[in-house]
């Protein structure tokens, strides 16, 4: 008899946000999250199934930026539009800036490895093939409790400079992928899903 694969992914209890410092929205202050939310004393794997249902946990999640700058200067952000073959069926057919997704215990692919780390390298590859130079810094952290979904997640936001806009899809559920200027997407920002909304507002507009 075969067994099915039940995937656990990494969580924080809600408790440990909000004694560190509730926020609703876009938060820039890394450093006063980061560590204690990476923690291995807070952190824990728990079914995803269950944790999808529980607001008592925080699922946390990479949630990566590409942004090009052109030849005038004018910042260009990687976008897509998700597909229903998307792992969050909540937010299919939502347009978004941020590419990334849950942190496995199969992340742990080696004792001295960061799970965190390792996992979000995983979600890059598994959604688009970057074929330029980048450099990259964690920006800030976002929160959405005024929507089911937000409520078990905690994105933690990266921000990577890519010296071409060589980003494209790998997964076919990757829709309408390509670099655009900053300013159209701000023009059409009710589009957005809730996390790219507030990324947009916070770092470009």
């Amino acid at each position: 008899m075969s067994l099915v694969h039940t995937e656990h992914v990494l969580v924080v209890p809600t408790e440990l946000f909000r004694r560190i410092g509730y926020f609703q929205g876009f938060s820039g202050e890394v450093d006063r999250y980061l560590a204690e939310l990476l923690s291995p004393a807070n952190t824990s794997y728990r079914p995803r199934g269950e944790m999808e249902e529980n607001p008592d946990f925080k699922q946390l999640i990479p949630y990566v930026i590409f942004r090009y700058k052109d030849s005038a200067g004018r910042n260009q952000l990687f976008q897509y539009t998700r597909g229903k073959g998307m792992g969050e069926a909540r937010l299919h057919s939502k347009r978004s800036v941020g590419v990334g997704g849950h942190i496995s215990v199969d992340d742990q692919v080696s004792p001295d490895a960061v799970p965190y780390d390792e996992g979000m390298r995983r979600e890059l590859d598994e959604e688009v093939i970057i074929d330029s130079p980048f450099t990259g810094r964690c920006v800030g952290l976002i929160n959405d409790d005024q929507t089911p979904v937000g409520q078990v997640h905690l994105g933690v936001v990266h921000l990577l400079d890519v010296e071409q806009p060589a980003v494209r899809a790998r997964e076919s559920e990757v829709l309408d992928a390509g670099f655009r200027p900053v300013s159209e997407l701000l023009a059409e920002m009710e589009r957005f899903e809730s996390w790219s909304q507030f990324c947009l507002k916070a770092l470009f507009e």
